[in-house]
C-alpha cells in the first residue's frame, strides 16, 4: 500500500515561508478577474442573455457549419452549434431577443427543407426578463452559500477561522469567474452549478486543515502558531492531495468526452479544484496566521524568543 501513497509520511515542508507570495499572487489574480468580469465581460449563455435553444437529432453526424448554414435563413440572430450527447445530436442556440410566436413551427419547416430527416428533440425560448431574473437568482444563490458557510464556520471554530474561509472562498470564486472570462466558455446555469459545487468542495478541504489546526492548538500549547500551521498542513497533506486527485479523475472524462455543453462545466470544476486546493494551503492558512497570531497564541512568540535568548546568553 505504500506504493500508492502520493505524499510521503512525516513531511516537514515549511509552507508559511511562502505566505506573502501566495497572498500577493492571489490578490493580483482576483483583481484581474474582477476587471475581466466588467471588460470584456462574460460570454453569457441563453439562460442569462435570452434567446432560443433547440436540440436537434440528425440521421448522421454533420459538421457544425452545415447545420449553421441550414438554420441561418430563419433570421433568429447569431447561431451557435454545439455537440450535445451523441455525435448526431446538437444544441443550436439563437440570440433572438424577441423571437416570433411561430418560431418552433418555422424551425421545424426549415429543418424539413434544409436537413431532411432531422428531428427537433427540444425547444426552449428564454425571454430577456426571465434571463435577468435567472442571473440575479444565480448570484443570490452564490451569495447565500457564502453567508451559510460563514455562519457554519463561525459556530464550529473561532471567528478567525470563519473570516479566513470566507475571504479565501471569495478569492477562489473570483478566479473561477476570471477563468470563464479568459477562456470565453459559456456562462450559464451550469456555470452557477459549478460555482456552488466548488464552494462546497473548497469549504470541505479547508475545514480538514482548520480542524487539524484546532486539534494541535490544544495538543501543542507552547508551539508558535506559524510552526503549528505548518505541522497541521503537513499532517493533512496526503488526504488533501488524494481527495483532489480523486475528484479530478472523476471529472476529467466529462471534460474529454462530455461534449460542448458539459465541457465548460467540467473545466470550471477542474480549475476550481486546483485553485481551491492550493488556496487551503497558501491563502486560508496565512490569513489565519495573521488574524490569530495574537489571539490564538497570545504571548507564545515572545516566550519562545525570550527562552532562546536565555539559552544563548553566558
Amino acid at each position: 500500500m505504500r506504493l500508492l501513497r502520493l505524499v510521503p509520511d512525516n513531511t516537514q515542508i515549511r509552507f508559511m515561508r511562502g505566505r506573502f507570495a501566495g497572498l500577493i499572487v492571489s490578490a493580483l489574480l482576483s483583481t484581474l478577474s474582477v476587471v475581466l468580469f466588467f471588460y470584456p465581460g462574460l460570454n453569457l449563455g441563453v439562460d442569462f442573455r435570452g434567446g432560443i435553444s433547440a436540440q436537434l437529432r440528425t440521421p448522421s453526424a454533420l459538421p457544425a457549419e452545415t447545420i449553421r448554414q441550414a438554420v441561418e435563413p430563419l433570421g433568429f440572430g447569431d447561431v451557435r452549434v454545439q455537440q450535445f450527447g451523441a455525435p448526431n445530436e446538437v444544441l443550436v442556440r439563437f440570440d433572438a431577443k424577441v423571437p416570433p410566436s411561430d418560431a418552433q413551427q418555422r424551425l421545424t419547416r426549415q429543418l424539413a427543407t434544409a436537413l431532411p430527416g432531422a428531428e427537433l428533440r427540444g425547444f426552449e425560448v428564454v425571454g430577456a426578463t426571465v434571463s435577468q431574473e435567472l442571473f440575479r437568482n444565480g448570484l443570490m444563490a452564490t451569495g447565500l452559500a457564502l453567508v451559510a458557510v460563514l455562519i457554519y464556520i463561525w459556530f464550529r471554530f473561532d471567528w478567525q477561522f470563519g473570516v479566513g474561509v470566507v475571504a479565501t472562498l471569495i478569492l477562489d470564486i473570483t478566479k473561477t469567474v476570471g477563468f470563464f472570462a479568459v477562456t470565453r466558455l459559456e456562462f450559464d446555469l451550469n456555470a452557477i452549478a459549478a460555482l456552488l459545487i466548488l464552494i462546497g468542495y473548497s469549504v470541505t478541504d479547508k475545514v480538514v486543515v482548520y480542524d487539524r489546526i484546532r486539534e494541535n492548538l490544544h495538543k501543542h500549547k507552547t508551539m508558535p502558531l506559524r510552526e503549528l500551521i505548518d505541522l497541521s498542513i503537513n499532517q493533512t497533506l496526503g488526504r488533501t492531495v488524494a481527495t483532489s486527485l480523486t475528484v479530478l479523475l472523476s471529472i476529467l472524462p466529462l471534460a474529454l468526452i462530455g461534449g460542448q455543453v458539459l465541457r465548460g462545466f467540467a473545466l470550471a470544476i477542474i480549475f476550481g479544484i486546483i485553485v481551491g486546493t492550493s488556496s487551503s494551503i497558501f491563502i486560508a492558512s496565512p490569513i489565519l496566521l495573521f488574524l490569530g497570531q495574537k489571539r490564538l497564541r497570545p504571548g507564545v512568540g515572545r516566550t519562545v524568543r525570550a527562552t532562546a535568548r536565555e539559552a544563548i546568553s553566558p
